[in-house]
């Protein structure tokens, strides 16, 4: 006979004893007498025929000794080009104040595609933004991450790519990729502030493009099991929209740490043994779940934009250094930079690329990049001399060296479309082309007697500006 009874609750972790049943992760259960309880297999548990469930809802109504129900289906959520223009939470609960959202449902977690069916071509995907474009270029079908810490300017980027990429539609260049496949938006907030959520439903909506665009989210009021989830629900929505609709799918999260730090409380609430780190023990595997799904095949693409908390600003925590194995470029943002009042505040020693190669992004961007860390690596040497004696008691080539590195550092400073209100400057969105070209020419010392300020906040080096 089959019987399931809660014997332990932990938060938002509750041990249930199946007898005469074996469940599967992610299967749901619910109560027959408290509808609003919903609880999802997460794990085996140390005792006999005992496993450890998620507790999505009704956790006030949840009691030892409770008996539950095995619904025999997996967690699920509505998917397709319904929820388009949508704002909803895991359950496919409506956060838009509309009607109830309805679609196909697909389970939340699913393995990640076989490595046979997986497309590795790589063709550059602009973002208009300067610093990005050149020194860590996004990838269609690639994945990109934005590390910082508190307050330095992670999710205003993230957002300025997600409006120059979605929003600015009337390119030529968008125009051509749009006839060749549909492109859609996937949005999951997780564990962010609901202020900043209502922000971008708003923007998506000032720019008619929200009808594109399906948004999930899990708020920081939300319990670490809803955190946990809304990720990878919100990756389960992509992968309808690539392997049934077809879509060229941009994938964008913030935060993925909020991701990693809810499977960590959890992990705790189970008393599994955490690493030396303090981290939970599945921290890799969970990570790797995560990104292994948000891959292209040939029926579509995804292309992921994430943010990434860090914490203390330090990139050597154990939480951050899991997701760097599935980037493609690494963005990461300075606390020195912001401070010096150059946004985005992006720390150009500390970005990186694997897209950097000249097969990808052409010979003439390749060097041009490799010069332009070069004298920045000089230049950030030669510094610490400026600080004590000052720039006249550099040598003659020292000073050059310093002066272009500085102009290259003013130009990659650009005004943002999505940051208009705050600073009244008008944004731009800078082609790659033109970023390659003036940087060329700022390494050849074709600016040098352009003064720094000219650079500051600007788009490409036009006529106005020589």
């Amino acid at each position: 006979m089959e019987v399931i009874n809660v014997i332990a609750i932990n938060g938002q972790i509750a041990e249930v004893l199946c007898t005469g049943y074996i469940p599967v992760i992610g299967e749901v259960l619910t109560s027959q007498k408290f509808k609003e309880v919903v609880l999802v297999i997460h794990s085996s548990s140390d005792r006999s025929n005992a496993y450890f469930c998620l507790v999505l809802s009704g956790l006030r109504e949840l009691s030892r000794g409770m008996n539950l129900t095995a619904t025999g289906k997996q967690l699920s959520i509505p998917v397709g080009p319904s929820v388009l223009g949508r704002v909803f939470d895991v359950f496919g609960n409506p956060l838009d104040g509309g009607t109830k959202v309805v679609g196909k449902q697909r389970a939340v977690y699913l393995p990640s595609p076989s490595y046979d069916v997986v497309d590795m071509k790589k063709t550059v995907w602009e973002t208009g933004i300067k610093v990005i474009d050149f020194f860590a270029p996004l990838v269609r079908g690639g994945k990109i991450g934005l590390f910082g810490g508190a307050g330095v300017g992670k999710t205003i980027l993230l957002t300025e790519m997600m409006h120059n990429i979605v929003m600015l539609k009337n390119s030529a260049k968008d125009e051509k990729e749009k006839t060749k496949k549909e492109r859609v938006s996937v949005f999951a907030g997780v564990g962010e502030r609901s202020r900043e959520g209502q922000e971008l439903v708003s923007e998506l909506k000032e720019k008619s493009v929200l009808n594109s665009t399906a948004l999930v989210f899990g708020p920081m009021g939300s319990n670490a099991a809803v955190r946990f989830t809304t990720a990878m629900a919100a990756v389960s929505v992509a992968e309808h929209f690539r392997d049934v609709c077809n879509n060229d799918v941009l994938f964008f999260i913030d935060n993925v740490f909020r991701f990693a730090q809810a499977g960590n409380e959890l992990s705790t609430l189970t008393n599994s043994i955490p690493s030396e780190d303090g981290y939970q023990p599945t921290l890799t595997s969970e990570m790797a779940q995560f990104h292994e799904r948000l891959v292209s095949t040939a029926d579509g693409v995804i292309s992921a934009i994430e943010a990434i908390y860090v914490p203390s600003d330090d990139l050597m925590d154990q939480g951050v250094q899991a997701m760097f194995p599935y980037l493609d470029s690494v963005i990461s943002l300075s606390r020195l930079v912001y401070q010096d009042g150059r946004m985005p505040a992006v720390d150009i020693q500390r970005t990186s690329s694997s897209i950097l190669d000249p097969d990808i992004v052409g010979m003439t961007h390749y060097q041009a990049a490799l010069e332009a860390h070069a004298l920045l690596k000089k230049s950030e040497n030669l510094e610490r001399m400026v600080a004590l004696v000052g720039e006249s008691e550099l040598s003659q080539e020292n000073q050059t060296i310093y002066r272009r590195a500085r102009k290259l550092q003013f130009y990659m400073t650009q005004p943002f479309f999505v940051a208009e209100p705050q600073t009244g400057r008008k944004g731009v969105f800078v082609p790659l082309s033109q970023t390659v070209e003036d940087v060329v020419n700022i390494l050849k010392g074709t600016y040098d007697d352009l003064p720094d300020e000219k650079l500051w906040y600007v788009g490409g080096i036009n006529s106005k500006l020589k």
